[in-house]
């Protein structure tokens, strides 16, 4: 049976089951926008036939999920959309930055995150993209889609604001999956890493999460100056070198995080 999640949560001594496998059938509706039949979502989810169908009745009535009356194809609801809809408007972060994301965006032409951490993982709450870009090329990351912190330069970013021994016990515990050749899954050589980070104002990924991709990224302060998010340029390896990216772009991505700082109340300096 599939997974929920990348980190492992203690299981509760209440856990409940039906909950779990309605999560699983989710995740995996989530995965197949052109839609499953049951046969193929049974295999997939693990669960038999009969629990699977009991489950799905129950999700299209509370429009968690949909059904094809032709194909008989599950869908997922649109009940799901309306949560993460309201979920994502009540992240004042987000509609601050809105506006210094879309001007990043169509200054650098290249696309633009904006993320926040989840124990060793980035939660993406916001993309842009500019208009136009000179390959054509998109970045495939999605809204509410997570990686791992570590090799990502928003994650790096986040992870450099926390005290070394939170990051050193977390790496312990959920551990430094390899994403690419590139990736740092050593704990010692993370922590000097963000050592530099943190120095700095900014991070790299350097082909770290996905081949064929670079990026930099820089913090988000809140009132208190602490670091509450952290925005990106994502761009394609085979147009940018590392070295432009710390030059021309990382000034940009630093003052665009500097202005969104600004903007929710960090003073400056």
């Amino acid at each position: 049976m599939l997974t929920k999640s990348t980190l492992k949560v203690p299981r509760p001594n209440n856990f409940v089951q039906s909950i779990e496998r309605v999560s699983i059938i989710l995740d995996v509706l989530s995965e197949y926008p052109q839609g499953l039949s049951l046969g193929p979502l049974s295999g997939k989810t693990g669960l038999n036939k009969g629990t699977a169908h009991r489950l799905l009745s129950s999700l299209v009535f509370l429009d968690y999920a949909r059904q094809d009356a032709e194909t008989k194809k599950y869908y997922l609801g649109f009940k799901l959309a309306e949560l993460g809809n309201r979920l994502l408007s009540q992240i004042d972060l987000r509609t601050e930055a809105r506006p210094f994301l879309m001007e990043l965006a169509e200054r650098t032409k290249e696309t633009v995150h904006l993320v926040i951490l989840d124990r060793l993982e980035v939660l993406y709450i916001d993309k842009v993209e500019a208009d136009i870009q000179p390959t054509g090329l998109r970045m495939v990351s999605m809204l509410g889609s997570r990686i791992p912190a570590h090799c990502s330069a928003v994650g790096k970013v986040l992870l450099a604001a926390l005290p070394e021994k939170n990051v050193k016990e977390m790496a312990q515990k959920w551990g430094l999956p390899r994403r690419t050749k590139n990736t740092i899954t050593d704990p010692a050589k993370l922590l000097a890493h963000l050592r530099f980070v943190k120095k700095n104002g900014y991070a790299l990924d350097d082909e770290e999460n996905e081949i064929g991709v670079r990026c930099i990224g820089a913090p988000v302060r809140d009132q208190q100056g602490e670091v509450a998010a952290a925005i990106s340029i994502s761009v394609p390896a085979i147009r940018i070198e590392t070295r432009v990216l710390q030059t021309a772009l990382k000034n940009w991505v630093m003052q665009t995080a500097l202005k969104i700082s600004e903007k929710i109340g960090c003073q400056r300096g």
